[in-house]
């Protein structure tokens, strides 16, 4: 039957919207088709929208913990985000990844199998770079890693799984371990090549350098806790109200972290001349006197005042009052 109407058609149709035998709004509702959906048999949907969106939550808390981690371990400035989480075969994963590679095949204990963690070379020759006390410069020379590179990377590697501890513990509690690193794919089957998987791709930022982190998640790996990768679930242990017990385990943590004192004794102005022939012995005249209270900071930010001192025959400064200017707290 032709989609085109003739013209006697299009003049019966008008005439009987006209006489009232036909109702436009039904027409409307006859003609509007339901629209058939793709569904490949060869590679089904295993993973919910919602469960994704969970996966998506957990490794963003892993990214920032890797951030702050990176950048204190490397000493340079480090940005890591998510940039994708999306649900596809294991061949198309394993097809994506280039060679010379750096694959880490990570036991997620107590769940039943392997996991993934493919970083790419540039990032990878980067932070070895940094290790062995380099600038972290571009590297664009494509070779295989050495015995050593490999060495230095399982140790990083090793610190970074403890990372991932934290952000499932809603979910469950992790005991991941590094088993082997592989520098190519075809070594690297650690499911059959039509299982789903769900790939979280990072994207890692170390001062000029940038590449990628993927992190591969078999579905039948993580398959015994789909109903708890949920964010309905996973919002409700989160808003958990905080016990006595836990409220007392973040007081002594936090009672026990370290915190720079800096005590600012004064400050002048001398010529680069005098600078320059400073000796041993020469007094510089500060703005301060004795008596006057010093500024003693917290960081960078200045909490309270005090007076300079001895005792037990070592530097000392006694406190005299808070500065509770812009303290929030007091305010």
């Amino acid at each position: 039957m032709s989609d085109v109407m003739s013209q006697s058609e299009i003049d019966a149709l008008l005439q009987a919207l006209s006489s009232g035998e036909l109702d436009a709004e039904e027409i409307k509702e006859d003609t509007q088709d339901k629209k058939a959906k793709i569904y490949d048999f060869k590679s089904p949907k295993k993973l919910a929208k919602d469960q994704l969106r969970t996966l998506q939550i957990i490794h963003e808390n892993f990214s920032r913990m890797l951030n702050t981690f990176l950048s204190g371990y490397l000493r340079a400035y480090v940005q890591t985000e998510v940039i994708s989480v999306e649900e596809l075969s294991y061949y198309e994963f394993s097809n994506s990844i280039v060679n010379p590679a750096l694959i880490s095949i990570i036991n997620f204990q107590p769940l039943t199998g392997q996991i993934i963690m493919d970083i790419s070379p540039l990032i990878a020759f980067t932070i070895i770079d940094r290790i062995l006390g380099g600038s972290g410069k571009i590297y664009e020379e494509t070779r295989t890693f050495t015995e050593i590179e490999i060495t230095l990377i399982k140790k990083i590697m090793r610190q970074i799984l403890e990372l991932i501890i934290d952000p499932w513990e809603n979910v469950i509690e992790l005991h991941p371990s590094l088993e082997k690193i592989e520098t190519n794919s075809q070594f690297a089957q650690i499911v059959s090549p039509n299982e789903t998987v769900a790939l979280i791709t990072l994207n890692i930022k170390i001062g000029e350098v940038e590449g990628m982190l993927n992190i591969c998640i078999p579905h039948i790996v993580i398959e015994p806790i789909l109903p708890k990768l949920s964010t309905k679930f996973w919002f409700a242990s989160v808003s958990k109200s905080m016990t006595e017990s836990d409220k007392k385990s973040l007081r002594e943590h936090i009672e026990k972290s370290n915190v720079n004192v800096i005590v600012n004794l004064g400050s002048t102005y001398i010529t680069v001349k005098d600078f320059i022939n400073l000796q041993i012995g020469d007094v510089i005249l500060l703005d301060k006197l004795v008596k006057d209270e010093i500024e003693i900071m917290i960081g960078n930010k200045r909490k309270y005042f005090g007076l300079p001192g001895t005792r037990n025959n070592k530097m000392a400064v006694q406190v005299t009052r808070i500065d509770k200017e812009g303290d929030g707290l007091n305010e």
